[in-house]
């Protein structure tokens, strides 16, 4: 499909073929390296150097996040590929499917809620490791997350991939009409929603929404990850009911994706409800007790070996809102 010149005022043009897939040229070597996993590895390499800015502030120490993106970016390619493949079987599994393309990530077709589950398990097993806390970690991957995916969406929109039903609205998106996720029967100049934009534009918005409440409320122990997971799952949730090529599952009528962001929603709500619940004090710090990280040049007053702050613990064995303070301030993005 062509757009002209008007194209670009009634409708978004999709790139073509040959702009998903960048070549490159190295050591005589020829390689073509797919845009899709480009636009992903910008919103890793961007959520990590965030991330790793966000808790060094609080006292992490520098370049820990190496630590966490491995075992993060690993456990969620796999937890991506899995629920996609999970939710869309009869894109994989038919008479003569070529086994092989289960696994051809570079291809499109990895599932946001599969890579947040399994990036959750590897940044759990990473803080295990580096003695971080998890709710420390997770709150200051949450709004460098949401911004990583708002990049990843320009994957999509390379591989003509995440848009909605037919429309008529001047900024419909054009599809070449070969692309499998079109409906049969309708015409090859079908316009559709812009799926991936509109979460471009909901995500980057987010942003902004988790730093002002993060600031204003003095968001930690989770919590600014729990306000992530509501915005997240309240946008996606609509997004998912008007998507034309929707998981294959449904309950009650919903399909899965939808059932998902709700259960995103929740799981936020009761995150932020139980945490303000055991936690009402500021975070002590980054890691947990006996694995703190000091500075190589830090020096230690043997006057201040004994502190008062032992006074002023909760019934977690935290220091409340009066000890924590002077531990750490909370994250200002």
């Amino acid at each position: 499909m062509v757009a002209t010149m008007s194209g670009w005022v009634t409708s978004i043009p999709s790139p073509g073929p040959e702009w998903q897939q960048i070549p490159i040229d190295i050591f005589g070597l020829h390689w073509r390296i797919q845009t899709y996993a480009i636009m992903i590895l910008i919103g890793i390499v961007v959520a990590a150097l965030w991330t790793s800015r966000r808790l060094t502030k609080r006292g992490a120490e520098p370049g820990v996040i190496l630590d966490i993106l491995l075992w993060a970016v690993v456990l969620g390619i796999i937890g991506a590929r899995l629920y996609h493949v999970f939710t869309h079987p009869s894109d994989y599994f038919y008479p003569g499917a070529n086994l092989f393309n289960v696994f051809a990530i570079w291809e499109g077709g990895n599932a946001i809620f599969g890579s947040l589950i399994g990036g959750a398990i590897g940044i759990w097993i990473a803080c295990r490791i580096s003695g971080l806390r998890f709710w420390s970690v997770a709150d200051a991957l949450a709004p460098a997350l949401l911004l990583a995916q708002a990049i990843g969406r320009l994957g999509n929109y390379f591989n003509q991939e995440l848009f909605g039903l037919p429309t008529n609205l001047p900024w419909g998106l054009q599809i070449d009409s070969g692309n499998k996720a079109i409906p049969v029967g309708l015409p090859d100049n079908t316009l559709f929603q812009p799926l991936f934009l509109y979460e471009i534009i909901w995500n980057v918005i987010g942003v902004a929404v988790i730093l002002f409440l993060e600031r204003k409320l003095r968001l930690q122990w989770g919590k600014t990850l729990a306000v992530y997971l509501i915005w997240y799952g309240l946008g996606r949730s609509y997004l998912e009911s008007i998507r034309i090529d929707p998981s294959e599952f449904s309950f009650l009528g919903i399909q899965s994706n939808v059932w998902a962001a709700f259960l995103a929603v929740v799981l936020g709500i009761v995150i932020f409800v139980v945490q303000s619940r055991r936690h009402p004090g500021l975070e002590p710090g980054v890691y947990r007790p006996g694995r703190e990280w000091v500075r190589p040049d830090a020096e230690v007053d043997s006057d201040d070996t004994d502190s008062d702050d032992e006074d002023f613990v909760d019934g977690d064995g935290e220091p409340t809102a009066s000890a924590g303070a002077k531990a750490t301030s909370p994250s200002r993005g």
